[in-house]
């Protein structure tokens, strides 16, 4: 199966769905997007075919999103979207997609439902358990 992620390799939920993705036997393509962001028409692909909202798919933690007043409800989505492209930060991550779909990876475990069944044990980076001994999904994540 193929697998793209755009990946921030600073931030734990890219990691740990990267992490994933190859625990599922899956080396993906990997797009660091602060580096190599999508095109416009790209990015409006991934937004639709995960079934966000441009607004959804907007980051606003550890991000200019308040000092930019990206949250005045009145900007339209092409506006959002100039935003995200010339400040890639703000785009939200990770964004995955395989022949079984598109999902914004937050929490990371959610790329399980565009992978393959995986049942082999995995945890994350912090300890938390996303598949167990039995090989069932931890369908409780923490707080």
């Amino acid at each position: 199966m193929h697998a793209v992620i755009y990946h921030n390799p600073n931030c734990a939920t890219s990691r740990n769905t990267l992490a994933l993705i190859r625990h599922a036997g899956i080396e993906p393509q990997v797009i660091e997007y602060l580096q190599h962001p999508p095109s416009r028409e790209r990015l409006i692909e991934l937004i639709a075919a995960a079934g966000l909202s441009v607004r959804e798919a907007i980051r606003q933690s550890g991000t200019p999103y308040l000092e930019l007043g990206l949250d005045d409800p009145r900007l339209s989505d092409a506006a959002l979207l100039d935003a995200m492209l010339r400040t890639p930060v703000l785009i939200n991550r990770p964004f995955v997609q395989t022949e079984l779909g598109v999902r914004l990876c937050r929490p990371s475990e959610q790329v399980l439902d565009i992978l393959p069944p995986v049942s082999a044990p995995f945890a994350k980076e912090d300890g938390e358990v996303v598949i167990d001994e039995n090989g069932q999904r931890n369908r409780s994540p923490r707080p």
